[in-house]
């Protein structure tokens, strides 16, 4: 504040002096005059050359960094620090133009101030990206003045950066921190608890003091002739895969995020979650044709497998192969497995083409179908209502989200469990439905 007062008073001195000035010279001749009038623009062209002197005195007057994480978390706010600093004595009134990435079709924004010799600015701002891959922050554009005011400079500053979008780990750290943690209901995640044990036999063998009575088996004891008892291991893992449809109709848009998106976001939170519980976790992408395989394993690496795999999934603008996805599941995932697609059905029709290829999965696995409530077509059918076009539109809305919950009648009627749920709600609804099912031991 005392420096941008100082730079005022300046300015205010000067004006007062060129007032002076030309009262002083209307009290004259007019060969007065122009001899004033000439001292007068002398010294404007005097104190704009020393203005160009202060302005163009150093090749680098300020000095930019931009501070931000090589890879960035998709649909989270990623924080990115700009810092300025006034590599000169004197103090310089600047405006800084970042160079944004074109996807953030930002135009307008910039930060002005004035910086003291020596001194620093740091500015923030968020970064919330809507899609994977690779995003460019171009050079920033700085016009700086000194304290007269009369020249501007235009600096363009070096500082062209690239950061890679992926798969939010943010959310990932999050969910893991919500299920292990003991305060975790009302956050949503519900706390679930085990039926029966976590054991399965391994072997009979004879007793032993300290062997519990209710392990005796009597049918072995009576055949030996001796106390025999049941010995029993933990369960080993189950095996986990997440199923991603990457057809057109996973490219509808929710808050600028694709499902297929949602769906990456879930997975990753939800393939860390079932590590973290012992459990092996896979990955199987397709559309029209089968994606990516990645086999379902408990190695310290298969996090970052999963990572990168996701990372360069894309939609595929076709159908649903549902054919070809089972007979992929049935050549490659052998043992009984958990399979968690993430699809989406708009009608009943799409959903019986699929259902029978679906039930045959559900046979030989544990397949729990996946898809999003519409949030738009729930608040046009619950807008209010003004006109008869609004009273058509309210209707067709209103049946049209009714058709999510005859599918999830329609599959539960098959003996196929089914998560239809919000976007935004698809972490804690995946993570809720595992905690269920290994809490009744279904895989």
């Amino acid at each position: 504040m005392k420096l941008l007062a100082n730079i005022y008073l300046t300015r205010f001195f000067f004006v007062v002096f060129a007032g002076v000035v030309l009262l002083y010279a209307a009290s004259f001749s007019v060969e007065s005059l122009y001899f004033v009038a000439n001292v007068a623009l002398i010294s404007l062209l005097g104190i704009t050359v020393i203005d160009v002197f202060l302005s163009f005195l150093s090749s680098e007057p300020i000095s930019f960094e931009r501070r931000a994480e090589k890879r960035m978390n998709l649909g989270d706010a990623n924080d990115i620090e700009l810092v300025l600093r006034n590599n000169t004595f004197q103090p310089i009134a600047y405006t800084l133009f970042e160079g944004y990435p074109k996807e953030m079709q930002e135009r307008s924004a910039h930060y002005s101030g004035i910086l003291a010799g020596g001194g620093t600015r740091v500015f923030h701002y968020s970064f919330v990206p809507k899609s994977r891959g690779e995003y460019t922050f171009s050079n920033p554009v700085l016009v700086i003045r000194s304290i007269l005011f009369l020249v501007n400079r235009r600096i363009e500053l070096p500082a062209t950066q690239t950061v890679e979008v992926y798969p939010s780990v943010a959310q990932l750290k999050k969910y893991e921190l919500l299920v292990f943690q003991q305060q975790k209901t009302s956050s949503g995640i519900k706390k679930i608890r085990r039926l029966g044990n976590n054991s399965e036999f391994e072997q009979i063998k004879n007793y032993v003091q300290g062997d519990e009575l209710k392990t005796i088996n009597w049918k072995a004891t009576s055949r030996k002739m001796e106390l025999m008892v049941n010995q029993y291991q933990e369960e080993k893992s189950q095996q986990v895969y997440c199923i991603i449809d990457k057809s057109r109709n996973m490219q509808m848009e929710f808050d600028g995020l694709t499902m297929l998106d949602y769906a990456i976001n879930s997975t990753l939170v939800f393939s860390n979650i079932a590590l973290r519980k012992g459990d092996r976790t896979g990955l199987i992408t397709f559309s029209d044709k089968i994606g990516s395989q990645l086999p379902a394993e408990r190695s310290s690496n298969q996090m970052r497998r999963i990572i990168e795999t996701l990372y360069n999934q894309k939609t595929h603008f076709r159908e649903s192969n549902f054919d070809l996805l089972y007979q992929t599941i049935r050549s490659n995932v052998r043992t009984r497995s958990l399979l968690l697609l993430y699809t989406n059905f708009e009608t009943e029709f799409a959903m019986r083409r699929a259902l029978p290829l679906l039930r045959k999965i559900n046979q030989k696995h544990v397949l729990v179908v996946v898809f999003f409530e519409n949030n738009e077509l729930e608040d046009m059918a619950f807008q209010k209502v003004r006109t008869i076009k609004d009273v058509y539109q309210s209707a067709i809305a209103e049946r049209m989200t009714t058709v999510k919950s005859r599918i999830a009648l329609e599959l539960k009627r098959h003996n196929i469990q089914s998560i239809l749920t919000k976007p935004e709600d698809l972490s804690i609804s995946t993570i809720n439905k595992y905690l269920e099912l290994k809490a009744k031991g279904s895989i």
